[in-house]
């Protein structure tokens, strides 16, 4: 150690000793929680019983959610801005069911506002962009070269802290998942601004202005990245990215345009935060998967046209074939169907797809979750099933192995 630094150390001593004062800490490492079973099969380390979390499962599904957002009269965009609304609606379903992970109750396109545009949800549409780039020239005239996330989306780091605090004091100690959406899918908004309509936009951009749309997808690679990076540096253990609209783009434009902003993504998280499991769902788009396995995701997802049992033996081959590493860890494909009693659904089905996929695809290296999010109309004793069901019978698997 230099002189200089020798004498920095020792004024920090003193001053902490005499006074309390503690240097100031740049990012807060997310210490392991009790429950660390995503972690470990994000890792593909070994597990007791395979853990389970789902997309979408705070919100809209929970009649505690309903009666929160009537209780604060505020709606679900607005509910974002809050950070103790955020941290309330997050821990509602860990409350309810014994899953394995929170995950940050937000929105894939908060990244867009944080670019200037605004964003509604007027009801019954999906989320819109109401004032979607009108021409490739507002790439330049319109949006900012990049965002300090820090500032435009503090609030954000701010909601991870309050959820990290709940857990702990709740008892519910489980990963907190932090995420993003991909690059391609806020383009596809930026530029279309909805997913009900205009959904051949985006890719006609990409063949029409090649120039603006590369600009526009490397300002918002550079910004996702920086935004999950924040949210580990506020608490999360875990981060996941959203490929929510690769069924709106052919494979060569995929491949050509969206797979490089992924590769660039999990290159630099991996360099930022080495130890933090990256998980990605290419929905849509899991034709992709080999190639996210390859770019260093640590696990991808199916969505519920994926076949699971197919998918794992061809990550296996590829890792085999490739010997630089194992296979990563898979996510899905439970269709999300099951949970609801309109589509005829009831405790005995769901126990026998949570088996299926436990017996195709095996207790390990598996996350168990949906294929597609929930949509709000499925029943909360369904869904406690599904989670109880995974758990037990993993347990039984291993225990009979």
């Amino acid at each position: 150690m230099s002189r200089s630094a020798l004498l920095v150390a020792v004024a920090a001593y003193v001053l902490h000793a005499v006074s309390g004062f503690r240097p100031m800490v740049l990012s807060m490492a997310a210490s392991k929680p009790a429950n660390d079973l995503m972690i470990r099969a994000a890792k593909r380390e070994p597990v007791e019983r395979t853990p389970i979390w789902l997309f979408r499962q705070a919100g809209r599904h929970l009649p505690e959610y309903k009666e929160y957002k009537e209780k604060t009269g505020r709606n679900f965009l607005e509910l974002l801005k809050y950070p103790e609304d955020v941290a309330e609606v997050t821990m509602q379903p860990i409350r309810r069911y014994d899953l394995d992970a929170a995950i940050l109750f937000s929105d894939i396109l908060v990244i867009v506002e944080a670019f200037g545009m605004d964003v509604t949800m007027p009801g019954g549409v999906g989320i819109q962009v109401p004032e979607p780039l009108a021409s490739a020239a507002e790439v330049e005239s319109r949006l900012p070269k990049t965002v300090d996330v820090k500032v435009e989306l503090a609030h954000v780091m701010e909601s991870v802290k309050l959820i990290r605090e709940a857990l702990v004091a709740e008892k519910r100690d489980v990963p907190l998942i932090g995420f993003s959406a991909a690059p391609w899918t806020l383009m596809y908004y930026m530029v279309g601004g909805s997913s009900k309509k205009n959904q051949e936009v985006g890719e006609k951009w990409l063949n029409e202005h090649p120039v603006e749309s590369k600009e526009l997808l490397d300002r918002l690679t550079a910004v996702v990245i920086d935004y999950m990076s924040a949210q580990v540096e506020a608490g999360a253990h875990m981060l996941q990215v959203f490929e929510a609209m690769g069924m709106w783009i052919s494979r060569p434009a995929f491949e050509k345009w969206a797979m490089p902003c992924m590769v660039q993504i999990a290159e630099e998280l991996k360099r930022r935060h080495p130890d933090v499991p990256l998980l990605v769902f290419p929905r849509g788009a899991c034709y992709a998967n080999a190639a996210l396995q390859a770019a260093g995701y640590d696990v991808v997802t199916m969505d519920c046209e994926t076949d699971a049992k197919g998918t794992r033996a061809m990550l296996e081959e590829l890792a085999a074939k490739s010997g630089a590493s194992p296979a990563c860890a898979i996510q899905g494909n439970l269709d999300p169907a099951i949970l609801r009693p309109s589509a005829g659904s009831d405790e005995s089905k769901v126990k026998t797809a949570a088996r299926k996929l436990l017996a195709d695809v095996g207790t390990q290296a598996l996350i168990a979750n949906l294929g597609e999010g929930l949509l709000g109309n499925e029943d909360p004793v369904l869904v406690k099933a599904l989670v109880d069901e995974i758990h037990a019978a993993s347990e039984e698997m291993l225990a009979s192995a």
